[in-house]
């Protein structure tokens, strides 16, 4: 995976976790670029490497309101990473929010003020 040349938060825009993950990087003064799922989409390469790096049990939120919303016969369709990242390329909702990519190649995945800090120390 390329290593982004600043902090890169993917998320979408009102989503109450990217928030509190933006609010978190102002306080500590760390510029950062954001893309947007609903504007930009996601970018597929991406997507791939947060699996692969997370898994996709991790990276597939099934907390959210666009899980709840799909039919039975379309969760049991999510099998494994393959179907999984369809899935989440084509409803950018059901990706889990925030990801962070750092400078050095390091991801964070969700809200976590933790691993945050020991990225930035």
């Amino acid at each position: 995976m390329e290593k982004p040349a600043r902090i890169i938060v993917y998320g979408i825009a009102n989503c109450q976790s990217v928030k509190k993950a933006r609010d978190w990087l102002q306080e500590h003064a760390l510029a950062y670029a954001f893309h947007d799922f609903k504007k930009a989409g996601v970018p597929l390469p991406r997507l791939k490497a947060w699996v692969k790096h997370f898994g996709w049990e991790s990276v597939l939120n099934r907390k959210g309101t666009t899980w709840r919303l799909l039919r039975e016969e379309e969760k049991t369709l999510i099998l494994n990473a393959s179907s999984a990242i369809d899935a989440m390329a084509q409803q950018p909702s059901l990706i889990k929010r925030p990801v962070i990519e750092f400078p050095h190649g390091q991801l964070t995945l969700g809200v976590n003020p933790e691993a945050w800090s020991n990225v930035i120390e």
